[in-house]
């Protein structure tokens, strides 16, 4: 028997309201994306990749259309479980990397266990993700004292720290220099094939989209269909 998609969605739309306008920056998308999977979604400023990330990740709802996300109604839930859901199954890497400058690494890792009502602790196999990260060493430093790969890393750990089935980053190699970027491609490739973890990852860099299993391309909302 074929396992249901993680992801599923079906002529998703969203349309915002500005001013007297419509805009309409989803168009009827049908995406499918299986468990374990590390997808890349490419496309231009305006294409729509950022606004799906925000709907898949709860972060807003869409307008019509019908989408699953872990197994959960996203056209259907109330804003009580669409909290429930950013904070248990879905974990959010960005750009800027949202560290709390006063506290230390580890402190930043762990807030994400206390907002999710979770023991303030690093549980079950955490510390062997911390040494692929390669950040055990620097979990007493501020975000002042680590590089900018260190705080993405930190970034990415917290964002694995409650063991979501989905990892969301966008953009997160877009404030890294060539070296850090190939660095932290490189372990969330590790992330996907060592734990499994399903990954999907918004970005405009071709090099960056090439570490996925799929690349997935949007332009105006919709998905381009493969050539």
């Amino acid at each position: 028997m074929t396992e249901a998609p993680i992801i599923s969605a079906r002529g998703l739309r969203k349309v915002y309201r500005a001013g007297e306008v419509d805009v309409h920056a989803l168009r009827g998308l049908d995406l499918d994306i299986s468990r374990g999977e590390f997808v890349s979604i490419i496309g231009p400023s305006g294409s729509g990749k950022s606004t799906l990330f925000h709907i898949l990740g709860g972060l807003t709802p869409p307008t019509a259309g019908s989408l699953t996300v872990a197994g959960y109604d996203l056209l259907k839930i109330s804003e009580a479980e669409r909290t429930k859901l950013r904070k248990t199954t879905v974990g959010f890497v960005f750009q800027k990397y949202n560290l709390l400058p006063t506290l230390t690494a580890r402190d930043n890792i762990l807030i994400a266990r206390d907002i999710a009502g979770k023991p303030v602790e690093f549980d079950g196999d955490f510390n062997a993700l911390l040494d692929l990260l390669g950040i055990r060493s620097r979990l007493a430093h501020k975000p002042r004292a680590l590089s900018g790969g260190e705080q993405q890393r930190v970034a990415i750990a917290r964002a694995l720290v409650n063991h979501p089935a989905i990892l969301l980053a966008d953009e997160p190699t877009g404030n890294l220099d060539t070296e850090n970027s190939t660095a932290v491609l490189g372990l969330l490739s590790d992330l996907n094939r060592r734990l499994g973890q399903t990954i999907l990852m918004i970005t405009h860099n071709a090099e960056a989209a090439a570490y996925a299993h799929r690349i997935i391309s949007m332009r105006d909302g919709r998905i381009v269909p493969s050539e």
